[in-house]
Order: C-alpha cells, then sequence, then structure tokens
C-alpha cells in the first residue's frame, strides 16, 4: 500500500495556479443517472475525470452547461427537458426532480455579489415546474444569466467543450464563430442591452406614430368644436332670454292658480254651513223614525201574539173534529168486521198422514227389487264386452297379416312403376335434347346470316358442312367476327357525332366569351354605379354645407322677387385661389345676390318681417359705380414675384348680371393674392395699403389681419367643389347608363350563345345517340351469335347425358319387372293352420277367409254387447223412477200432520180478535162524543183571538204611516245633502287640479329654472317688471369663456344694464316664441362645446408635450444604441486582434510548419463581419477545413478554442473527449497547452487518454452499477507534481 500524501488545501493550490474565480464543489441528485446524492470537490488546475463509456461521465458535463441555465434539451443530450430526471434503473426507482448545485469560489470578488461563496442551485420536478436559488434564495433565470455575464460564463456556453462541440465549431457559419469570441469578451451583456433598447425604440415608434396621430386628429376636431363652440355661446345668450320669458309666464300662471285656490276657500266655508243645517234637520227626522219603528215593532210583536194564539186555536179545533171523524170511522170500521173463516177439519188431516206412511213403505221394497236386477244387467253387460273386445283383437290381427301381404305386393309394383316412369322421362328428355339441338343450330345459322348481312360478321365460325365446331373454334369464330369492322351507316353516324362535337366546342367557347363580357360590363356598371353614389354624396354634402347658418339662406329660399340666389353660384374663382378670395369678401363671400338695390331692400324688409336674422345682399346693379374701365388700362405689374391681382382670378359666370363685375371690382380694388405669408410680408412692405391674402386665407391689411384656422374651407372653394362634384356625378351617371347600355348588350350576346350552345348541344345529343343506337345493333347482332353458339354447345352436352340416362332407366326397369314377378310367384306353404283346421292352400285365399271368419265372430259379439248394454240401461231407468217415487212421496204424511196443527191454531187466534174488537168499540164510541163537545168549545175561542188581532192590525196600519211621511221627509234631506257633498267634491276636486297644477309649476320651476314658486313669484311675477336686455357681443371663435354654470349670475349681470316695463302676457308669450326660434334656426347646438373645446385645446397641449418627450426619449435611446455600438465594436476589435494573434501562435504550435490566421468576411463594418477560418498544414497548400483530414479539422477546431481561451481567459474550461480524435504527437502538444491553460483558469476534462490523467492535478474515476452513476476515486496531487494515489470513496 502506497503512502497517502496530505491533501493540499484548495487555496493553496489556487494561490499557486493563479486562479482566483474557481468551482469549487458540484453536487448532483436525481440528474440522469446520478441517483444518489453524488458531491464532486473540484480543485483549481486539471481535474481529470474518467471511466468506462456510458458510466456517465458526460453527465457532468451537462449537469455544469444544465445548472448554469441551459434551456435547450437537445443540448443536454435529451427529447424533453423532463428526461434529465432519472428514469428508474433496476431496482431503483423513478424520482420526482433532479437538483444540481454549483459552489464558485468568489474570494477576489469577480462575481458581482457580496459572498466569498456562491451556491447557484437548479431544481426540476417531473411535474414541470423548476426554480433557480442563489445561495439558498429563489431567483430567476435571468438573474443567473446577469451574475455569470462578466465571467466569459454566458448563454453560448463556449467555455463547456462537450461531445460533438468540435464538429459544431468547424461546420459554424462566420457569424456563429463570431459569436464564441464575443461570448469570451463579455459583448454579450451589451447586446442585451441593445436589444433592450431596440424594443424599446420599437414601442416607442408605435407610440409615436399613435401619439402623432391622435394630436393630429385633435387638431382637425379642433376647428370645428371651436364653430360649435361660438354657436353654444350664442345658443347660451338665447336660453337667457328663454329662461326669462318662461320664468315669467309661470310665474303669472302660478299667480293666477293661487287666485283661484283663495276663492275656492270661501265658496268651501259657505257649503260648509249649509251642510251642518240640513244634518241636524236629519238627525231629528230619524230620531222620530226611530220612536216609530218601536212602536211598529212593538204592534207586530202583539200581531205575532194574537196571531198565534189564533192559530193555535184554529188547529187545536181542526184536531178535535178530525178526532171526532176518526172516531167514528173507527166504529164503522169495526162494526163492519167479517167473520173468519176455517179450513180443513185436523182430523180428516191426519187421517190422510197415516195413509200416505204406508205408501212411502211399499215404494221402498221397488227400490231394493230395481237396484238388485241393476246389478245383474251390469254383469251381463260387462261379460259381452269382453267377448267383443277379444273379436276385435283376432280381426285386427287377419287385418294386419292380409295389410302386410298387400304392402309388399304394392312396393313391388310401385318399384316397377317407378322405373317404367324414369324409363319414359329419359325417353322423352333424349327426344327434347334432339329438338333443342336441331333449334339452337337454326338460330345460330340465322343468327350468322343477320350478322354478316350487317356487315360486321363472317363465317369462320361454322364449318362448311354447316357443324358446329367445338367451344375454342366457336369463340374464335366470334370474335373475329366482332371486331372485323362497322357497318357504313356507324361510321356516318360517328362522323356526325364528331362534327357535332367541334359545334358544340365553339358554341361553349362563344358562351363563356359572352359571359366574361357580361361579368366584364357588370364590373364596369357596378364600378360606375360606385363612383355616381360617391360623387352624388359628395355632392349633397356640400350642397347641405352651403347653407348658410345665418338668415340669408332662408331669405333667399323665401323667393322674394328680385333675389338671383347665393353669390356663390354667380361667380367663379380660379382653382386653388378659392379661400384666398373668400378671405377677401368675407362675410359677403356668404351673401346672396340681388338684381339692384330695391330688390335687396324688399328683401330686408321681407327678413325683418320673418324674423329670420341677420341678411347678407350683394347688388348685381349699382349705377353708382361707374362705367367699367377697361382692364388693360388699369393692369397694375406685380410688386413682388408670385404675387397675383385677387380681381383677375374671379370672373362673372352668367353674362345678364354686366354690372356684377363693376360691384366686384370694387370689393376687391387693391387686394392681392399670395402663396404663403412670407410673400404677403414682402408685399405688405413694398405696398403699405395693399389688402393681401395668402392661399391658405390668411389675410394681411391695414390696421388688421385674420387668419383662416386649420382644416376650415371657405364658401368658394366648397361652391367650386360642389361644382366639381356636381360635373363628375353628371358623368358618372352618363357612364352608368353607357355601362347599363353595354352590360344589356353583353346579356343579349350571353342569350344568344346560350341559344346557339343549347340548339348544338341537342345536335351533338342526337348524333350521339343515332351512333350508339348503330353501335347498339351491331353488338346485339355479335351478341346473338355468341349466345346461339354457347345454346348450340349446350344443347349438344345436353343430349348425350339424356342419351347415357335412358340406358341406364332401360336396365333398372328390366330389374323391377324381374322382382315383382318373383313376389307374386311365391307360395307360403309355412304359414300355419287357419281357424277351421284347415292346412295348406295358396297364401291369399287363406288369408282372406280367415279374415272373413274373424269378421263374422266379432259382429256377433258386438250384438251380444249392445243388448246386453240396452238391458242394463232399462234397469238403471226402472231403478231412477222408483227413487223419484219414494222421494216425493217421503215427506207427505210430516206436512198433513203439519197443516192439521195450525188449523188449531188459526181457530183459537180467531176466537181472541173478536173479543179485541168488541172492547176497541166501546172505547172509540166514548172518543167521539167528547171530541164532538171540546170542538165546540175551541170555534167559540178562535172567533174571540180573530176580533183582537184584528184590533192590533188597525194600530200598527196607522203607524205604518205615520213612518212613510218621516222617510219621505228624510229622503228629501238626504237628497239635498248628497248635492251640498257633490258640489263640496267638485269645489274639492277644483281646488285639488288648482293644487295640482301649482305642484307641477313648481317641479316645472325647479327643473327647468331651478327656483322654488316663492322666490319665482317674488321674481318674475306680473307685478315685476320686464327688463329689457341688451344682447352681449359673441366672443371670437377660440376665446377662452367661462362656461355659463351659474344661471343667477348671468340674470344679475343682464338685469345691470336693463330698464323695465309692465308685464303684458302676450308680449311675453311672443318673446318666447321669438327666443325659441332663434334657437331652433341654430340648429343642434352641443351644450358641451365650450367646455369640450377647452378640454380638447388642453388634451392637444398635453400630446403635443408628449410626442416632444418621445422624440427626446427616442433621440436618447439612439445615442444609447449609437454608444453600444461603438462600444461593442472596440471590445470585439481588441478581442478579435487578440484571438487571431493567439490562434495564429497556437496554430503553429500544434500545426509545426504550418499557417493559420483567422479572417473578417467584412472588414469594413466591424459590428457584423464574420469570421472565417484559414489553416493550412505544414506541406499542404490547402487552406479551407473541409479539406483537411478528420484529425486536422478536430485540431484547428481545438485551437481556435484555445485561442479564444488565452485571448479572454475564462474561470474554468470544461472538455469532454476533445482529444479522443488526436495521435500521440498532437496530443503531446495539447497537454503543453493544457499545462499554460491552468496556470490562469481550471480545467476539468473528461477522458480515456492516459497521459491526460498524468498532467491533472485531480482525478475522479465515474462508474456504474445497476443504472446507477458513482464516484469511486480521486487522485490528488502536490504543487510540485508529485505523484501520489489516494484512493477516496
Amino acid at each position: 500500500m502506497r503512502h497517502r500524501p496530505e491533501r493540499v488545501p484548495p487555496a493553496a493550490m489556487a494561490a499557486h495556479y493563479g486562479v482566483r474565480v474557481h468551482l469549487k464543489t458540484l453536487t448532483i441528485k436525481g440528474f440522469k443517472s446520478f441517483a444518489s446524492s453524488t458531491t464532486l470537490r473540484l480543485e483549481p488546475g486539471i481535474t481529470a475525470v474518467v471511466g468506462p463509456n456510458g458510466s456517465g461521465k458526460s453527465n457532468i458535463v451537462d449537469a455544469l452547461t444544465w445548472v448554469m441555465g441551459e434551456q435547450g434539451a437537445k443540448n443536454l443530450r435529451g427529447g424533453s427537458m423532463a428526461d434529465v430526471i432519472f428514469a428508474g434503473a433496476g431496482s431503483r426507482p423513478a424520482l420526482g426532480r433532479a437538483e444540481v448545485s454549483l459552489t464558485i469560489d468568489n474570494a477576489d470578488g469577480a462575481l458581482p455579489i457580496d459572498y466569498t461563496e456562491v451556491t447557484i442551485t437548479r431544481t426540476l420536478f417531473r411535474g414541470g415546474g423548476s426554480e433557480y436559488q442563489i445561495n439558498g434564495a429563489v431567483c430567476r433565470l435571468l438573474d443567473v444569466q446577469e451574475l455569470l455575464s462578466d465571467t466569459g460564463l454566458g448563454r453560448q456556453m463556449h467555455v463547456v467543450v462537450g461531445q460533438g462541440r468540435l464538429d459544431e465549431v468547424l461546420t459554424a457559419t462566420p457569424d456563429d464563430r463570431r459569436g464564441f469570441i464575443e461570448e469570451a469578451a463579455g459583448v454579450l451583456k451589451h447586446r442585451k442591452r441593445k436589444e433592450r433598447a431596440l424594443r424599446k425604440l420599437e414601442s416607442m415608434a408605435a407610440d409615436l406614430a399613435r401619439v402623432s396621430d391622435l394630436a393630429q386628429e385633435l387638431r382637425r376636431q379642433l376647428g370645428p368644436l371651436a364653430r360649435q363652440a361660438a354657436v353654444a355661446r350664442r345658443a347660451r345668450a338665447i336660453q337667457v332670454e328663454v329662461r326669462d320669458a318662461t320664468a315669467r309666464l309661470l310665474a303669472d300662471d302660478v299667480v293666477q292658480a293661487q287666485s283661484l285656490l283663495e276663492a275656492g276657500d270661501e265658496d268651501k266655508e259657505a257649503l260648509a254651513k249649509r251642510r251642518r243645517s240640513v244634518e241636524e234637520a236629519e238627525r231629528v227626522a230619524r230620531a222620530r223614525l226611530s220612536e216609530l219603528a218601536a212602536v211598529e215593532t212593538t204592534s207586530a210583536q202583539r200581531l205575532a201574539r194574537a196571531g198565534g194564539v189564533w192559530e193555535e186555536l184554529t188547529g187545536v179545533a181542526q184536531s178535535l173534529g178530525a178526532l171526532a171523524d176518526v172516531a167514528g170511522e173507527r166504529i164503522r170500521l169495526l162494526a163492519a168486521a167479517p167473520t173468519a173463516s176455517h179450513g180443513t177439519d185436523p182430523e180428516e188431516l191426519e187421517r190422510r198422514a197415516e195413509a200416505a206412511g204406508r205408501e212411502e213403505a211399499e215404494l221402498l221394497d221397488a227400490v231394493e227389487t230395481a237396484r238388485t236386477a241393476l246389478s245383474d244387467a251390469t254383469r251381463v253387460r260387462t261379460d259381452a264386452e269382453t267377448a267383443e273386445k277379444a273379436a276385435d283383437q283376432e280381426l285386427s290381427a287377419a287385418q294386419r297379416r292380409v295389410s302386410e301381404r298387400r304392402e309388399t305386393i304394392a312396393r313391388a309394383g310401385g318399384r316397377v312403376a317407378s322405373a317404367r316412369s324414369r324409363h319414359e322421362a329419359s325417353l322423352a328428355a333424349l327426344e327434347q335434347a334432339r329438338s333443342a339441338l336441331e333449334a339452337a343450330q337454326d338460330r345460330e345459322e340465322r343468327a350468322r346470316a343477320a350478322l354478316a348481312e350487317a356487315g360486321g360478321g363472317d363465317d369462320s365460325g361454322q364449318s362448311p358442312t354447316g357443324d358446329v365446331q367445338d367451344g375454342s373454334g366457336t369463340a374464335g369464330g366470334t370474335g373475329a367476327g366482332t371486331a372485323s369492322g362497322t357497318s357504313a351507316e356507324a361510321r356516318v353516324a360517328a362522323d356526325a357525332a364528331a362534327r357535332a362535337a367541334a359545334v358544340h366546342e365553339e358554341a361553349t367557347r362563344r358562351l363563356a366569351e359572352a359571359r366574361e363580357a357580361v361579368s366584364a360590363a357588370t364590373d364596369a356598371r357596378r364600378e360606375a354605379a360606385s363612383d355616381r353614389a360617391t360623387w352624388t354624396a359628395r355632392r349633397d354634402t356640400l350642397a347641405m354645407s352651403l347653407r348658410s347658418q345665418d338668415g340669408t339662406a332662408a331669405l333667399l329660399q323665401a323667393g322674394v322677387e328680385g333675389l338671383l340666389g347665393p353669390l356663390a353660384e354667380h361667380i367663379s374663382v380660379e382653382r386653388g385661389w378659392e379661400n384666398a378670395v373668400a378671405a377677401l369678401l368675407g362675410v359677403l363671400a356668404e351673401a346672396g345676390l340681388a338684381v339692384d338695390a330695391g330688390a335687396a331692400l324688399a328683401g330686408l324688409e321681407s327678413a325683418r318681417g320673418q324674423d329670420v336674422g341677420a341678411v347678407r345682399l350683394v347688388l348685381a346693379s349699382e349705377p353708382s359705380m361707374g362705367v367699367e374701365h377697361d382692364a388693360d388700362d388699369e393692369a397694375v405689374p406685380a410688386p413682388v414675384d408670385g404675387v397675383l391681382v385677387a380681381r383677375e382670378l374671379v370672373s362673372v359666370t352668367r353674362q345678364e348680371h354686366g354690372s356684377l363685375g363693376r360691384v366686384l371690382d370694387r370689393l376687391l380694388k387693391d387686394c392681392w393674392v399670395v402663396e404663403d405669408v412670407e410673400t404677403a410680408r414682402a408685399l405688405r412692405a413694398t405696398l403699405p395699403d395693399a389688402v393681401v391674402s395668402t392661399r391658405s386665407g390668411d389675410v394681411l391689411a391695414p390696421g388688421w389681419v385674420a387668419g383662416a384656422g386649420r382644416g376650415s374651407s371657405s364658401v368658394l372653394e366648397l361652391s367650386a367643389a360642389h361644382e366639381e362634384a356636381e360635373a363628375e356625378a353628371a358623368a358618372a351617371a352618363q357612364a352608368e347608363t353607357s355601362a347599363d347600355a353595354a352590360l344589356e348588350e353583353a346579356r343579349r350576346g350571353e342569350e344568344v350563345a346560350r341559344q346557339a350552345l343549347s340548339e348544338a348541344l341537342t345536335a351533338l345529343r342526337q348524333a350521339d345517340a343515332e351512333a350508339a343506337r348503330a353501335a347498339e345493333t351491331m353488338a346485339r347482332l355479335a351478341s346473338a351469335v355468341h349466345a346461339a353458339t354457347e345454346e348450340t354447345g349446350r344443347a349438344r352436352r345436353v343430349l348425350e347425358r339424356a342419351e347415357a340416362e335412358s340406358v341406364q332407366r332401360t336396365a333398372e326397369l328390366a330389374a323391377a319387372t324381374a322382382a315383382l314377378a318373383e313376389v307374386e310367384g311365391e307360395s307360403e306353404p309355412a304359414d300355419g293352420v287357419d281357424a277351421a283346421g284347415d292346412v295348406g292352400g295358396h297364401g291369399p285365399d287363406r288369408l282372406e277367409r280367415a279374415l272373413e271368419r274373424a269378421r263374422q265372430e266379432r259382429e256377433g259379439a258386438a250384438e251380444a254387447a249392445r243388448e246386453a248394454r240396452g238391458a242394463e240401461t232399462d234397469a238403471r231407468l226402472a231403478l231412477r223412477t222408483a227413487e223419484e217415487r219414494e222421494r216425493s212421496s217421503r215427506g207427505r204424511a210430516d206436512s198433513l200432520r203439519a197443516a192439521a196443527r195450525r188449523e188449531r191454531e188459526q181457530r183459537a187466534a180467531a176466537e181472541r180478535a173478536q173479543q179485541r174488537r168488541s172492547a176497541q168499540l166501546a172505547v172509540a164510541t166514548h172518543v167521539r162524543d167528547q171530541a164532538r163537545a171540546a170542538a165546540e168549545t175551541a170555534r167559540a175561542c178562535v172567533q174571540q183571538a180573530a176580533d183582537e188581532r184584528a184590533t192590533i192590525e188597525a194600530e200598527r196600519a196607522e203607524a205604518l204611516a205615520a213612518t212613510n211621511e218621516v222617510r219621505e221627509e228624510i229622503d228629501q234631506l238626504t237628497k239635498e245633502l248628497g248635492s251640498l257633498t257633490d258640489a263640496a267634491h267638485r269645489e274639492e276636486v277644483a281646488r285639488a287640479e288648482q293644487r295640482m297644477r301649482l305642484e307641477s309649476l313648481a317641479e316645472r320651476a325647479m327643473s327647468e329654472l331651478g327656483l322654488e314658486l316663492e322666490p319665482l313669484v317674488e321674481e318674475y311675477g306680473p307685478h315685476m317688471l320686464v327688463p329689457e336686455v341688451v344682447e352681449e357681443p359673441d366672443t371670437a371663435p377660440g376665446a377662452d369663456v367661462e362656461p355659463a354654470d351659474d344661471r343667477t349670475g348671468d340674470h344679475t349681470r343682464a338685469r345691470a344694464r336693463q330698464t323695465g316695463h309692465p308685464y303684458v302676457r302676450s308680449e311675453q308669450e311672443k318673446r318666447l316664441a321669438k327666443a325659441s326660434r332663434d334657437l331652433a334656426r341654430l340648429g343642434k347646438v352641443n351644450p358641451l362645446a365650450l367646455e369640450e373645446h377647452a378640454a380638447l385645446e388642453q388634451r392637444h397641449q398635453f400630446l403635443a408635450e408628449q410626442l416632444a418627450d418621445l422624440k427626446r426619449s427616442r433621440d436618447d435611446l439612439l445615442s444609447i444604441v449609437e454608444e453600444i455600438d461603438a462600444r461593442v465594436q472596440e471590445v470585439f476589435t481588441q478581442a478579435y486582434e487578440d484571438t487571431a494573434r493567439q490562434f495564429a501562435s497556437v496554430f503553429d504550435r500544434l500545426f509545426p510548419g504550418g499557417e493559420g490566421r483567422l479572417v473578417l468576411t467584412d472588414p469594413d463594418d466591424m459590428l457584423t463581419t464574420g469570421i472565417e477560418i484559414e489553416a493550412r498544414p505544414a506541406g499542404k497548400r490547402v487552406k479551407r477545413l473541409s479539406l483537411l483530414s478528420g484529425g486536422e479539422r478536430s485540431l484547428a477546431a481545438v485551437a481556435l478554442l484555445i485561442a479564444i481561451f488565452r485571448a479572454r481567459p475564462s474561470p474554468f474550461y470544461v472538455m469532454d473527449e476533445v482529444e479522443a480524435a488526436l495521435d500521440d504527437t498532437n496530443l503531446g502538444r495539447l497537454l503543453e497547452i493544457f499545462t499554460e491553460l491552468r496556470r490562469s483558469s481550471q480545467l476539468i476534462i473528461i477522458t480515456h487518454q492516459k497521459r491526460t490523467m498524468e498532467v491533472a492535478d485531480a482525478l475522479y474515476g465515474i462508474t456504474m452499477r445497476d443504472g446507477v452513476t458513482k464516484a469511486v476515486s480521486q487522485r490528488l496531487a502536490q504543487p510540485d507534481r508529485g505523484t501520489a494515489v489516494t484512493p477516496d470513496v
């Protein structure tokens, strides 16, 4: 066992090699094949990882790449990111997550974090979740990338040279090779910064365009909104008038309603007083009615009692009379009751009963005698039936023997008959087959003759003798005959079909051309209609825009004589100068044209009478202006270039207005038009008295300046546009008419082509039908020949089968005939002896005789049985008769004895009933006498009760009459009270209506004026003077105006400049109507125009500021991008120069005597240039990498990577079997360079090369057991490179 030296601390090794930032530990758990937690302690210098193939060495490289932020599953040699989680192996189940932790020594503070050690942890869960941690704190992937960005570790991971990385370097594009150098030089963070700046620029460009569009849209909206604000100011002044007039009319209505309410209160008091007196009289009358009602009630009670007594006495008298009548009737009935009758004497009945008893005994003896006779008859019948059954059995046996003999003979005869019939059938089938063959041959000859006559066949299928050939010869002859040709008729039909097809194709082509023409004409008409609609809409819109908003338009529409219409319709301005001329004319541009001053004055009078508002008129004829001078004599040269005389741009469209030109001369005198304001200023400097207008409508005049504003159009410009739109609309209408005519012509052509196509199609179908019929005829004939040939062959085969079957059936008939003769001729000497003792004899005769004897014996037994059954039936009937007679006489003696007993009892009861009737007769006589005496007394009492009831009825009639009088009095009082109530109700309704009217007026005053009734009457009542308000002048458009929110303030300001006059309702109604008309004449008013205009101006100013800010931010970002480009160019240039120098040096070392260099693809653009590699080994002239051998290409790729490593060192490098393809010599050269690299960087090398292991400072052995990777050993080396092996599991 070797000596184990003391372990060298990592800090000492780092100080020895000059390495500052390095990897300390790598902990892997659940990542790929590392199922268990495995920690690798990485030392400064070179750490070699060795192990057999497939042990999981490259998984360490993947773990380092993954923990530093790799997002591509393919770069980790997997299909998806979930493949990095341990999937299970052997007995180890799959894990739910993978976790890798990397600890970096940051003692020198190279990483931008305040820790001497930095641990980066990445965890991936099988469910898809993942997380990153830096020193245990959860973070983002971006945080990890930014932490490692300045250390040479980034997204490209050029420091990790895994398997296949050399091929990527070799196959990389020039831009990819540039990325390797940028990654090593730390350009990535500048690229990210530039990308963020460019993304902000893109979003800012969209924001800038959006804000610019918004600002432009707001500028476009400000002009119309300013005009709306001016209209709103005018509307506000008119609304003040409407408010004042409305308030005074409402106050007048309120005063009138209140007056009506006060008058109604006085009427209410008078009605209440009269109502109280009537109610008192009604109360007295109702008290009298109550007294009379009480008297009537008492009388009714006495009358009810008297009537009850009378009714009771009457009922008693009637009851007593009825009782006497009933008693008399009872006496009569008892006296007339009949004497009871008696039946048969009881002694006679008892004698009859004794005689009936003796007769019953005799009948019982007769029943016993009949039962004995029945038993004897039954025994005889049983014996006879047994003999009959035996005879039947003997007869059945004889019949069975005869039947079997007959069945045997019949079976043999049947077989003979069947054989004879089959023989006859076979003969008939043979004859039929011969007939069928002859018929088939005849049909075949006729079919071949018909085919030959039609020209579609020959006689190749038939021999010269007429015999039919075999099947193969027949089929061949038929095919040859069918394909030999077609008839002349078929050829003619085919030619006609071809000609019809050509005509049909031509008609189809013409129809397609006609349809294209229709489509083109339809499109042209649609475009013409669209143009007409567009120009018509524009013309109508411009016509609406030309309508004046003042009273001029209303006056011109009134049809006043002498008014010729708008001035704009009678003059023409050169195109493009309409706004300039309109600005010079001012308000007269929208004026009307009058024939003369008289017509104008008449128009003014009409406008004043109609109260249409302001009116402006221009006179077409004005004698005071003198004769028009010659334009050539008054021509003045332009004092400044680009200046035009305004009058020269205007012409009169209608020559009948001869003096209108002089009017225009006066209006446009000393007026000039120029292109822009600068030219106008120059002209004003030359001609101070000149009035100058620019093309856009700005006017510079002595003492005043006017601006047209943005987006506004003058009346002249609108008129010119209207004329243009009208001309274009007329042209579009003409074009539409022409297009309609062309469309109609195209449709007629299409219809003609369609008819031609229909006729061609009909002809084609007829030609096709003729050709088809000819072809069908030929096919039918050929098919008939073929069918006849086939039928002949089938008939011959049937004839052969029929001949064979006839021979077979003849043999079967001979055999059956012989068998029948044998059965009929045989004798049966051994059948035994018959019943009579006869022996021998012929079989059939003996059986017949035995059968006849058995039949006679059976008939005799049957006759004896019938007689026995008849005797039994007679005996049974005699028994039944005796039993019935015995049952009928069985109870007669008892019934006679019971009848004698009942007769004795009835005679005793009749004697008792006679005694009861005598007693009842005496009682009824006494009751009748007493009831008659009591009835006389009751009738006297009834008369007394009737007299008392009549007296009470008279008293009650008097009380009822008095009650009716009182009720009539109450009814009259009630009617009067009702009329008073109705009057009070009407008064109350009227007062309620007045109160509701007051409430309605109060609601209207509150909703329309914001005033209560008392302030309304106090300030606007009829007693108040009506102010004469002086209208305030309109504020210029665009001026700042305070919103009219305080209506009371408006009223106060108006009242400060007023004088009053008494209130007259009709005047106020006219005033309100006039103000309403003025308000309606304004058209649609935007009440929020003032606020919207102010808000829109404020928003426009805000957007302008935002636009300026965005432009400044864009400039700042562009400067940042320029700075980044300059920095990237500087850093890349330096890195490239260093890398190129190192590449030449490293290539010279790896390829002694060779030449290698890096070449820029575009040296003039260091920001986008790519990098090409030129490599020429010693003794070769090729410089392209693709022409080198595999080892040379790998070594050239390694040279590029090492040049990058040496030009821009990184804290560590990971190399996975990069030297696998090198021979021993090149490996030694590469290891020398590795030895130099470990002085500034940490190297982790995965290798199978022994020499690479020898230069390593630490060695990890990796193995795999049951699909799980483990680290099994480690070797450490002293800084002086002494060797010592120390197992460390």
